[in-house]
């Protein structure tokens, strides 16, 4: 799995440092990826992805674990990395161009000012956060039709979907969180989360130690009391308190039990019946509820 002969590796992977906690790490991230695909069939033979980078930890560590299952032969998909440049003031358009072109990545840089658009629509003191991902899943969508692709590929991790199911809990009122695997409105394009399973905490520390260039999100940024910067913290607070706790709350998200919660349209609480008697014949003699 690791650079035996230094030559037979990615760009990608040029200059890893050869320290074990750093094999380790980086082991553990293709590990968890590779079960995530598997576990979530999102391999199609010959299929075509395009690979989102903000110019993030997240997406710079989503890249390099794609290609490193690529590069092993585990991953028989085409990858296109695309970055979309939404016109945030003082984005560093030049970065990402001359880190792809460098590492020998297929790319497409595309410009769209979605910045000015959100500033506009979004009142003072609101958060930009959903106007600006429809407006950003829009244009992917379109980017990945252009080119041929059946998959949006981005890299949200576990954290992310941790704090994605505490959001809808606290502030929406239902049980839900970002999906590993989904189709989109149109049912034309899968969007995937390989890093479904990767801890933020390894995320940041392989970019960091393979000194990926990190771009900052300047517009959200730059907001505070963001709803799910709380939830981060709640978490922080949590997992401080109890280490592991995190995975233990994650690992809960893949162990749903229907009959032990309280949603009828998932499982059927009006024809659970005992082993004796007859329910049907029970039910009839109960008066309607007013």
């Amino acid at each position: 799995m690791l650079d035996d002969d230094l030559d037979d590796i990615h760009p990608l992977f040029h200059g890893a440092p050869s320290s074990a906690s750093f094999k380790k790490l980086r082991k553990r991230i293709v590990r968890y990826t590779r079960e995530a695909i598997e576990q979530y069939g999102m391999i199609e033979r010959d299929a075509r992805w395009l690979v989102c980078l903000s110019g993030g930890k997240d997406s710079y560590t989503l890249l390099a674990v794609l290609y490193e299952l690529k590069w092993r032969g585990l991953l028989p998909v085409e990858l296109l990395a695309c970055n979309l440049d939404q016109g945030q003031p003082n984005f560093p358009a030049t970065v990402l161009p001359e880190f792809l072109k460098k590492m020998s990545v297929p790319h497409r840089i595309e410009y769209q000012d979605t910045y000015s658009i959100v500033k506009d629509k979004v009142p003072a003191g609101r958060t930009y956060c959903a106007l600006c991902s429809r407006l950003r899943r829009g244009n992917l969508y379109r980017i990945a039709r252009e080119e041929g692709c059946s998959a949006v590929v981005l890299g949200h991790h576990r954290d992310d979907i941790l704090e994605t199911f505490f959001m809808n809990l606290f502030h929406g009122g239902r049980l839900a969180t970002m999906p590993p695997k989904l189709v989109n409105e149109e049912k034309d394009l899968f969007v995937y989360r390989p890093l479904a399973h990767v801890a933020e905490e390894d995320c940041e520390k392989f970019a960091k130690a393979m000194n990926y260039p990190i771009i900052p999100c300047d517009l959200c940024g730059s907001q505070d009391g963001l709803q799910r910067q709380q939830v981060k913290q709640i978490l922080d607070q949590w997992e401080k308190n109890s280490p592991g706790r995190r995975q233990v709350m994650f690992r809960s998200l893949m162990n749903i039990r229907p009959s032990h919660m309280l949603d009828p349209k998932i499982f059927d609480f009006v024809g659970l019946m005992r082993e004796t008697g007859n329910f049907e014949e029970n039910q009839a003699d109960i008066p309607k509820l007013r």
